[in-house]
């Protein structure tokens, strides 16, 4: 990006923020105005990585709360789910709980999260995944490992390897979901897929499998010699890690 680039930027920032709403002087508090100006230039000259998680959220929510100091609710957020992860892949019904937590800031939080998940995704969509397991995985974890329930989905991938279909198969409770082998492999010849990578998520943090977990994937594992399809793996998403079935000798 060029010099000029950057000079424009704030005057970008201030084009899309929702409008100012009046205050009895007619005037933004220079306090917060000239914080905002700081905090956003900061970001355009070192990027996120120059940011602690409550600024970088005080970035996303003056965009949703144009007069006031943020600086509180930012703090509050992380607080409350932990870190700036955690706050965007907060259920929208636990955000609501949060006191100065409106419709607007919920909207955005949802953005930024359908945002980092389409961007993972495309890493790794029509893709050679063997090749690109650390895109997979870090795939599984931005859309999986802050989630309070659990979630199975199921990689399809061609003769080649190449991911053709990303499908979430089922949602379930803290401890469980339901999970259908049959039908995994059913929508794996409507794919015409040649294998697949099973996929889930434990929220307790913690990726060992518990013995349905295991009964599962052999029940999966047996349709699928049958039908001749290759079950590559099965991972389980925790919190910071993950486990795969393969390397540990599940599979």
């Amino acid at each position: 990006m060029t010099q000029n680039a950057f000079a424009e930027a704030p005057m970008l920032f201030d084009l899309d923020e929702a409008p100012e709403a009046p205050l009895p002087s007619g005037r933004l508090p220079s306090y917060i105005k000239d914080h905002r100006k700081r905090l956003r230039e900061r970001f355009m000259e070192g990027g996120a990585a120059a940011m602690p998680d409550y600024e970088l959220l005080e970035l996303v929510l003056f965009r949703s709360i144009p007069r006031q100091d943020v600086k509180p609710l930012a703090r509050l957020l992380l607080d409350t789910f932990g870190d700036f992860n955690c706050v965007l892949t907060a259920p929208v019904e636990r955000l609501q709980e949060v006191k100065g937590v409106g419709d607007a800031v919920i909207t955005d939080l949802k953005i930024l999260e359908a945002s980092a998940h389409r961007m993972a995704r495309a890493r790794v969509m029509q893709r050679q995944v063997i090749s690109g397991w650390d895109a997979l995985l870090d795939y599984c974890h931005t859309t999986m490992a802050h989630r309070e329930t659990e979630q199975f989905r199921v990689f399809y991938l061609d003769r080649k390897n190449v991911l053709i279909a990303d499908e979430e198969q089922a949602r379930g409770t803290v401890d469980h979901v339901p999970v259908y082998p049959r039908e995994v492999a059913k929508r794996a010849l409507e794919l015409n897929a040649s294998a697949l990578i099973l996929v889930h998520n434990h929220p307790s943090g913690d990726p060992t499998p518990s013995q349905s977990d295991v009964d599962m994937t052999n029940q999966i594992q047996s349709a699928c010699v049958a039908l001749g399809l290759t079950l590559h793996d099965h991972l389980i998403i925790g919190k910071s890690t993950e486990l795969s079935f393969r390397s540990e000798g599940y599979l």
